[in-house]
């Protein structure tokens, strides 16, 4: 959910006033926006179905790309869709604007709102890609290594496969990291921003942020993200790169349960996964 990591602050995300958290949504001119509110509904059903399983009332990622699935809407047949798809010691990433239903038999083992972020100004021109570099199926060892150090949000073997990652190395080490998550028409999400402790402070993850949305924009498409909303300091730096609040989102893990733990049609709710941190995750996203 993503869930993005306590992003390193150089110089110039330094003391940025984190204000997305507390202002009111700015006015949305998108007539897209509305998919925004399903964000990983309408990835899974669009430019990602190739990576989705699941039906026509609910969908998620393949188990080594992604957390993230999604019920059409909040229907009971859409929700019993959803619960199928959660196996037995599975754990799946809701996100969504709409305040989120729990599908039958399971719990949320997490619940924490986040906030939606949507580029308003361009980056092109401004961005240096000195030191940065593609990174792929050959790197990818690393990304997960990486990405299992810093938490950055889910980010499983094949999640370098949603999207375009690109990476700056120092020594021959991957340091730092970012790409593309989820994608819907005209949209595309930042994501996966992680820095080594080793080389933080270097302003690496505001840099790689930016050529990020700047090489989606360059594409005709509009860069969001997510970051969850007690995460001043990210908020803070997307701010210094244009990124305005869109609106507030929802955020569960959910998983399976014995009878006594869930009622199915029940919001979400439940007892709270140990060892996740709100300032290192992506709303993840991250």
């Amino acid at each position: 959910m993503p869930m993005l990591q306590r992003p390193d602050m150089g110089a110039a995300g330094a003391g940025a006033p984190a204000r997305a958290a507390q202002r009111p949504p700015a006015a949305e001119s998108d007539p897209m926006s509305h998919l925004l509110d399903r964000p990983v509904w309408a990835s899974l059903t669009g430019p990602h179905a190739s990576i989705a399983v699941g039906g026509a009332l609910a969908q998620r990622y393949v188990r080594d790309v992604n957390l993230f699935a999604s019920a059409r809407d909040d229907s009971p047949e859409a929700l019993a869709a959803l619960a199928a798809l959660v196996q037995p010691g599975d754990q799946v990433a809701l996100l969504q604007v709409p305040q989120i239903a729990m599908p039958p038999g399971c719990v949320s083992v997490k619940d924490a709102p986040g906030v939606q972020m949507l580029a308003t100004r361009s980056l092109i021109g401004e961005v240096s890609l000195d030191g940065m570099a593609p990174l792929s199926d050959a790197d990818a060892p690393e990304m997960l290594a990486l990405a299992r150090l810093t938490q950055p949000g889910p980010f499983l073997p094949r999640t370098h496969t949603m999207g375009r990652f690109i990476g700056v190395r120092i020594d021959g080490r991957l340091a730092a990291m970012a790409g593309e998550r989820m994608r819907l028409a005209g949209h595309v999400e930042v994501s996966g921003v992680c820095t080594h402790p080793d080389f933080r402070g270097r302003g690496l993850a505001r840099r790689l942020s930016a050529a990020v949305a700047a090489a989606i924009e360059a594409r005709g498409d509009r860069p969001f993200l997510h970051a969850w909303q007690s995460n001043h300091a990210a908020i803070a730096l997307y701010e210094t790169l244009g990124f305005e609040l869109r609106t507030r989102v929802n955020v569960s893990i959910i998983e399976r349960a014995g009878p006594a733990l869930c009622r199915p049609g029940s919001s979400a709710g439940g007892r709270t996964a140990q060892g996740m941190s709100e300032g290192s995750a992506d709303c993840e996203s991250r």
